[in-house]
């Protein structure tokens, strides 16, 4: 459970029990919002076989159409980050929902490569708008003792998308829809949290009118007078990257994402095309998949958990044990046929144990670089995590599509956790 005591225990009382109230609907609208985001560019799996019937693009061009949007997603971070630092992430989160949302609907009518591909790009800028901003927005409202938990919660709502958006892409299969309305339906949902979030946020507490959080890591509380408090307001963009940049354990610590983001991808994307098989209209394991995102929402809830209880918020064990299980059970999943009896539990499990990680990584950003930095910090390792995913993509595309084994998914993703592991215990703060 979150501190209760995370508010000065010298505010007169109702205006702590009002900023407490404050910081949980910061948290629970950001959450609201990141829960759609993912049913705008995590659907795309689901629709490679209808693509490639309809269309006969290869595995390998599907995989560089998939590399293209995850590469303007990384590019993207790199610019939104910093954006949300500068401006506030509110209006930047809502204005990449609703842009996805119509570039989804450009992306399902396109009729070749490009029609696809370049729509599918662009939606990768505007789905950078969301996880910076939005972290930053936490950041300015959450002490860092907290922070684990927190950003635990805001990873499981993304891991909950991930669900979101593999249930409703197989529901449509499952009612012969055909792919192009994967692109058009699940999207609604993130139009909503778009429009909700810029109603319900608030960039920062000064913005309702109380005092924001001191920098301190002891113990941030709501202070005017604290030296740190303004930092962000002054300082330059950048002044803000050549911080960040400078920053050695922040730096290994994105490279270690990167690995991790590699094999989250790998699995996000081409596992429905393992389990949908040849025959993907008949197939009798297309929900088989779902299993792995609910994995991912708990491993991510239960990462930041202990990152903060048990690990006494030193995140770069916490991430080493996950991925060195995640690289363990994935290699498992290479060595189990498709429709054996333990397919679903170790996917649920390889999930678990490759996406957990994130919610310790998110925390490292405004523990290692300060909240006022939290924004250009969070864009710069998730320019390293979608960079490091985009190699993957058309990798294990002309890997499946050479051998015909759509197993090797799960021993590339093995060596990428394997590789993650090892460089997470020289992130130091």
């Amino acid at each position: 459970m979150i501190d209760q005591h995370s508010v000065s225990n010298t505010a007169p009382g109702h205006e702590t029990n009002q900023f407490r109230t404050a910081q949980w609907r910061m948290l629970l609208a950001t959450m609201f919002c990141y829960l759609f985001y993912y049913t705008g560019r995590q659907t795309f799996g689901f629709a490679i076989p209808g693509i490639q019937e309809e269309l006969g693009l290869s595995k390998v061009t599907l995989g560089w159409i998939s590399a293209a949007m995850l590469w303007t997603y990384a590019l993207g971070q790199t610019v939104n980050g910093n954006l949300g630092d500068r401006f506030g992430g509110r209006c930047l989160m809502s204005l990449g929902a609703i842009l996805s949302c119509i570039l989804n609907w450009i992306v399902s009518i396109g009729t070749n490569w490009a029609g696809l591909g370049f729509p599918w790009a662009a939606n990768g800028y505007a789905q950078s708008m969301g996880w910076a901003p939005g972290s930053r927005v936490l950041s300015n409202w959450w002490p860092h003792r907290n922070r684990g938990k927190v950003y635990g919660a805001y990873v499981f709502a993304a891991g909950m998308a991930s669900v979101l958006a593999f249930a409703t892409s197989t529901l449509i299969l499952e009612l012969d829809l055909g792919w192009r309305w994967i692109f058009r339906l699940p999207v609604l949902l993130l139009l909503l949290g778009g429009v909700s979030y810029y109603f319900l946020a608030r960039d920062r507490p000064e913005d309702m009118g109380f005092s924001s959080l001191r920098s301190d890591k002891d113990g941030e509380t709501p202070n005017h007078s604290h030296p740190n408090a303004e930092v962000g307001a002054v300082e330059s963009s950048w002044d803000r990257y050549r911080y960040v940049l400078s920053n050695r354990a922040f730096l290994i610590a994105s490279v270690s994402i990167g690995f991790q983001n590699l094999a989250r991808y790998g699995l996000l994307i081409w596992v429905p095309v393992h389990f949908l098989g040849e025959d993907w209209k008949n197939s009798e394991t297309r929900w088989v998949s779902i299993a792995l995102p609910i994995g991912m929402a708990l491993g991510a809830m239960t990462n930041g958990w202990l990152s903060d209880r048990f690990f006494r918020s030193n995140r770069s064990r916490v991430i080493g044990l996950f991925m060195l299980l995640a690289a363990g059970c994935s290699l498992i999943m290479f060595l189990l046929p498709q429709d054996h009896v333990l397919s679903v539990p170790m996917l649920f499990l390889t999930g678990f144990f490759a996406y957990g990680p994130q919610s310790a990584f998110w925390a490292l950003c405004p523990d290692l670089l300060g909240k006022e930095r939290a924004g250009t910090g969070t864009g710069i390792m998730n320019t390293f995590a979608y960079a490091f995913a985009g190699l993957g993509e058309p990798l294990i595309g002309l890997m499946i599509e050479t051998h015909d084994q759509t197993e090797l998914i799960f021993a590339v993703v093995a060596a990428a956790c394997l590789i993650g592991a090892v460089i997470s215990p020289f992130i130091r703060r």
